[in-house]
């Protein structure tokens, strides 16, 4: 089971904006080309995101289903990648001060991907989350400095 974890400095609020925004998925989700809402309101349960992964001119397409979903802290995914099987995604948010903690946990559930399941493929999926919740830290970031009115101006204004 590959657990890893990254403090993002934002706000858990700023992170849960950012999980439960179905077409942002492909931004921080590390393989993923494109993606967007095909089934149900994301992050309720049940719905879902197509994806397409690019290997070189081969294109494959899949989903990821929404399976447990506690809004601003727990989202629980059910990624289907074709014969390779399908994995859980359990994505944890706890503040942390004023940041958020965010915990990745995954494990194959179906398929190849549990039948070979081993220290190699655990190996890779923690490279991948590392990546991944980079790429998680670098979205939110810019989506918290979005939010935020520039500081720079506001004091510029106040000076005139």
């Amino acid at each position: 089971m590959a657990v890893r974890h990254r403090l993002i400095k934002v706000s858990p609020q700023t992170v849960w904006d950012v999980l439960s925004d179905g077409n942002l998925y492909a931004e921080w989700v590390v393989g993923t080309a494109s993606s967007e809402p095909v089934r149900g309101q994301w992050p309720q349960v049940g719905a879902a995101i197509g994806f397409e992964v690019r290997l070189g001119p081969l294109r494959l397409t899949n989903e990821t289903v929404v399976r447990h979903c506690v809004e601003g802290s727990e989202l629980e995914l059910e990624a289907h990648a074709g014969a390779l099987g399908t994995a859980r995604i359990a994505i944890e948010l706890r503040p942390w001060g004023e940041y958020c903690l965010v915990i990745v946990d995954e494990h194959p559930l179906q398929g190849a991907g549990g039948r070979f399941h081993n220290a190699g493929t655990e190996a890779l999926i923690q490279l991948r989350h590392r990546a991944m919740l980079a790429r998680l830290d670098d979205v939110c970031r810019k989506q918290d400095r979005s939010a935020r009115p520039d500081r720079s101006r506001q004091h510029s204004a106040a000076a005139r």
